[in-house]
């Protein structure tokens, strides 16, 4: 195929708004897959990416379409993840193409994730083709939203293409529109072999499968390739493309895109963003972009049963032949016995990886509140990172503590204005700006710190504007903060996997609302149990789940006083003697609890 006849486009959009389905009818229209062979969101995969209505992995697929000129045109869609969490995949996979098809609800219009999405694509200078979706729903409003994106992006709102992916309407004047204004792929065959891995998954049989864009030069079966960044040399055990299945080839030439079957055996080996040149004649320098994935949420991952420790590694094993953002390494609780510390790039990421333990491996786990990465100064001159408030040194040795701030957009009604500022303030949030969309939404910009976002902030988000609020963030920088570590004490033992690194200003609100969780989930014993918040040494709020006591008395029916007072001294010392070789067992709904304090 000549270069001048190849597009590569990719679809960009908000979560559920018509992305995997207007790429379903694409593959329709272009006959790429034959009606008996095609369902619903075909390049979706797994199970979670259908449940949840949201791209998850990338993929790519490779669709011939003739023109109205009669010319025949190969236009290669590469499907991006659809969350922020993945911002970095997008980033990628925008730089393999030229151009981007923007998706929006007609219902909905542009929301949080479009414009962060549509940022992304106008930094890598693509193309932007916009497509209103879903004109099929009786509460769509094509004309105003195509009136918003003609003030977001200067296009004028009668070029915008008003299409039903579901019901296939209009959809052929996307493909027209493509082949119009995405321009064709720039690069020289015959220069030395210069290919973006965009993205990559673990096949059993032929290893790692990079997902690549041949940028320059040309890519040949059977010759030895080396990685740019690691300089890892690999002899590819077959190149192909995604129609939408591997199909080997013989030749990738500039301006394609394919995979390379690389036969390496982790995905950390071949990552996203990293070059791939020839061995033979190699590139002078690697494209550039590149950087390692880098994991922003931290949590605790135990398994329920003790013996379950050696599936769940096993499971984790497995998870990240697929996945290299996914980081974990050993850890032990004296609450929770042995497990490990995970990373994860946010907060989805870290719901996605549960799930799929859960559902995949059938494995009961505990998850601990999750943390973020803290910069600590000592007062030695040493710096060092933490994620876990276990690791946090000895306050008298800290000079210093850096949290990470993120900048948080939020696209909301005009009503719910101050809800929403509420809800920021409170949570030690800066307000930055504001910019009104249009007269009924506007964009609200904050500065937060990322650990107040982390549990239930888009819960109470969602709750506050019954819905209607979008949101997206980004990390900015990390600030000096007066961080605390809160341990929780249980008959005067101190559980570890409870504790939480919080800012002074919460720890007396905080520390009461542990302690009154805690009182409701942890069972009675045969005697008193003091339940405690502590900073440090300094208690700062306790509870007592009350003994279950015996009636001693029930057998005195009369008699004198001495011989019911001699009765409750002996079961007086009978829980003294208790209290001090008892143990208590700290159900798994605390672990739990610590996540919902919020919610009170």
């Amino acid at each position: 195929m000549r270069t001048e006849n190849i597009r590569n486009f990719c679809i960009i959009a908000h979560i559920d708004h018509g992305k995997s389905t207007l790429a379903d009818r694409l593959l329709q229209i272009t006959h790429t897959v034959s009606e008996r062979e095609l369902q619903e969101q075909m390049l979706d995969s797994m199970d979670l990416e259908r449940e949840k209505g949201v791209t998850i992995k990338a993929s790519a697929v490779r669709m011939f379409h003739e023109s109205e000129n009669g010319e025949t045109y190969e236009l290669n869609l590469i499907d991006t993840p659809g969350h922020v969490d993945f911002g970095y995949e997008v980033s990628r996979a925008l730089k393999a193409c030229e151009g981007a098809l923007l998706v929006v609800d007609a219902s909905q219009g542009v929301e949080a994730q479009t414009l962060a999405n549509l940022y992304l694509a106008m930094e890598q200078d693509l193309e932007i083709i916009p497509v209103i979706n879903k004109i099929d729903l009786i509460s769509a409003r094509p004309d105003e939203v195509a009136q918003e994106l003609e003030d977001l992006i200067g296009i004028d709102a009668l070029d915008i293409p008003l299409v039903s992916a579901k019901d296939g309407i209009n959809v052929d004047a996307v493909l027209d529109s493509v082949i119009e204004q995405v321009p064709a792929p720039t690069g020289d065959p015959n220069e030395p072999l210069q290919a973006l891995i965009f993205d990559s998954h673990y096949d059993a049989y032929k290893g790692v499968i990079a997902y690549v864009r041949v940028i320059n030069g040309r890519m040949k079966k059977r010759e030895v390739l080396t990685l740019m960044s690691t300089n890892i040399e690999t002899d590819p055990l077959e190149i192909g493309v995604f129609s939408p299945g591997m199909v080997p080839v013989e030749i990738l030439e500039a301006g394609e895109v394919g995979y390379v079957a690389t036969g390496l055996k982790a995905v950390q080996e071949c990552r996203v963003g990293d070059t791939l040149t020839s061995v033979r004649q190699p590139a002078d320098s690697a494209l550039p972009g590149f950087s390692p994935l880098k994991p922003m949420v931290f949590a605790g991952v135990y398994p329920a049963e003790a013996d379950d420790y050696n599936w769940l590694r096993d499971a984790l094993e497995k998870l990240q032949l697929n996945d290299a953002a996914l980081m974990y390494q050993p850890e032990t609780s004296q609450a929770l016995g042995f497990g490990f510390r995970c990373g994860f790039l946010g907060l989805f990421h870290m719901e996605i990886i549960q799930e799929r333990l859960e559902r995949e491996y059938d494995l009961d786990l505990v998850f601990t509140a999750p943390s973020v990465e803290y910069q600590v100064s000592l007062v030695a001159g040493e710096e060092i990172v933490i994620d876990s408030p276990a690791d946090l040194p000895d306050p008298n040795i800290i000079a210093e503590i850096r949290e990470p701030w993120v900048e948080i957009n939020v696209i909301t009604p005009t009503d719910y204005i101050g809800t929403i500022m509420d809800l920021v303030t409170r949570r030690r949030g800066q307000f930055k700006d504001q910019e009104y969309l249009d007269r009924r939404r506007v964009q609200l910009s904050y500065l937060i710190p990322l650990t107040e976002i982390l549990v239930d902030f888009y819960n109470e988000l969602k709750a506050r504007t019954r819905g209607y609020a979008s949101l997206d963030y980004h990390f900015h920088e990390y600030r000096p903060a007066d961080m605390v570590k809160l341990d929780l004490l249980v008959a005067g033992q101190a559980v570890d996997a409870l504790s939480i690194i919080i800012h002074t200003d919460q720890t007396y609100p905080k520390g009461q609302k542990l302690v009154s969780k805690m009182k409701e989930v942890i069972p009675r014993q045969q005697f008193d149990v003091a339940i405690q918040a502590a900073v440090g040494k300094r208690v700062i709020s306790r509870a007592n789940v009350k003994a279950l006591r015996k009636n001693v008395l029930a057998k005195c029916y009369g008699g004198d006083v001495t011989r019911k007072r001699k009765l409750l001294e002996k079961q007086k010392k009978g829980k003294k003697r208790m209290k001090m070789i008892g143990s208590v067992e700290v159900p798994q709904e605390a672990f739990m609890a610590v996540l919902r304090l919020e919610d009170e």
